[in-house]
């Protein structure tokens, strides 16, 4: 007879070899001796839960899984989230449906990540789901259950976490300059998500404010010119929208919350936002006509050629704007020349006095 009642003989027996089975599995893979005694009923694919709502949840777990991710290489073990699990967890225990577990569940991660679960408390998607919204990401839907990987590898984070629920904008970011740079090529320095959008204080993209200090998220990279020499590009687009007008505004206005009607055109209104597309690609004309569409939303009846009168990013130089670079190295010559002629005629005229007298 079976020592454990809720047990047949044969389901017993089983038990015996799946104990018997994890115990080598442990020595073979070194897995923590409480992980393997769990594995003993969860690394058996047909593990499930029946809910109240009628669903199944899946409890199987593989040893692998466990041990490949963040928190098995740091050596915690099962019961480091599953407290208050005893010997008799799988018998008469239920949950009302998938989505109660996981959110039930929520709170554990803070029990280690005190301070990234406090920054998720002033995000949008907490916010979605202090309204009531059941479906708004809680930790587990961004970095996994069982197969937490490390969160620092971007490309991974942003297939897995942020393209499941925004999935339009994923397949609008993977196409776009960044997107393929990184999805693409694999190329780790450029922005993904989380660096325009933060990782865990994610705020409304429909703000005022947010739309106003949208400029700094890009300048610090097009700032950086060590970032930036990889890739053919100047900084100097980072100075030349800082040094005109709406560059000024938007500075002077990213602390405050940002009034809807004040004129302040940032990088996203001519370059776009998750479908950004190199200039270079884009072709001079087609984005002299997206930039001359931006400038017509404020300024009534420009003509096409409008932003001609507008040097873009780029420092005037014999090559571009000649003009411009010539009149522009001349003050440069000529007002030193007269500041220092205006100097020595002031010096000339005191020695004359001092001589006189």
């Amino acid at each position: 007879m079976s020592p454990n009642p809720h047990l047949s003989h044969n389901e017993y027996a089983a038990g015996v070899i799946a104990i018997v089975a994890a115990a080598s599995l442990a020595l073979a893979r070194d897995v923590p001796g409480p992980v393997a005694d769990c594995l003993t009923c969860h690394d058996d694919p047909s593990l499930t839960l029946q809910l109240e709502d009628g669903e199944e949840l899946n409890l199987h777990v593989t040893a692998a899984t466990f041990l490949e991710s963040v928190h098995g290489e740091g050596g915690l073990v099962c019961s480091d989230c599953h407290a208050g699990y005893g010997d008799d967890h799988p018998f008469g225990k239920s949950f009302a449906s998938k989505r109660a577990y996981v959110l039930g569940a929520y709170e554990t991660c803070k029990e280690c990540h005190f301070d990234t679960y406090t920054r998720t408390l002033e995000s949008v998607h907490y916010e979605l789901a202090r309204q009531g919204l059941d479906i708004a990401p809680v930790c587990t839907d961004c970095h996994g259950a069982h197969d937490v990987h490390d969160p620092h590898a971007k490309s991974p984070m942003i297939d897995r976490s942020c393209g499941v629920c925004h999935a339009g904008v994923y397949e609008d970011y993977a196409a776009s300059a960044h997107g393929r740079a990184l999805v693409e090529e694999g190329l780790e320095d450029v922005p993904g998500c989380a660096d325009c959008h933060e990782s865990h204080s994610i705020e409304y993209p429909s703000t005022a404010r947010f739309r106003v200090s949208s400029p700094e998220k890009c300048i610090e990279c097009h700032g950086d010119e060590q970032l930036m020499e990889p890739y053919g590009l100047s900084t100097y687009v980072a100075t030349s929208y800082l040094a005109d007008f709406h560059g000024v505004t938007a500075s002077l206005s990213s602390d405050e919350d940002g009034d809807p009607r004040q004129v302040v055109v940032t990088c996203v209104d001519c370059h776009g936002h998750h479908g950004i597309a190199s200039p270079r690609e884009v072709g001079e004309e087609p984005m002299k006509a997206i930039v001359a569409a931006t400038c017509s939303k404020c300024h009534a009846d420009a003509p096409v050629d409008f932003p001609a009168a507008w040097l873009s990013h780029y420092e005037p130089s014999l090559s571009h704007a000649p003009l411009v670079y010539l009149v522009n190295l001349f003050y440069w010559i000529f007002i030193p020349f007269v500041v220092a002629g205006l100097a020595l005629q002031v010096l000339l005229h005191l020695l004359r006095v001092a001589s006189g007298r």
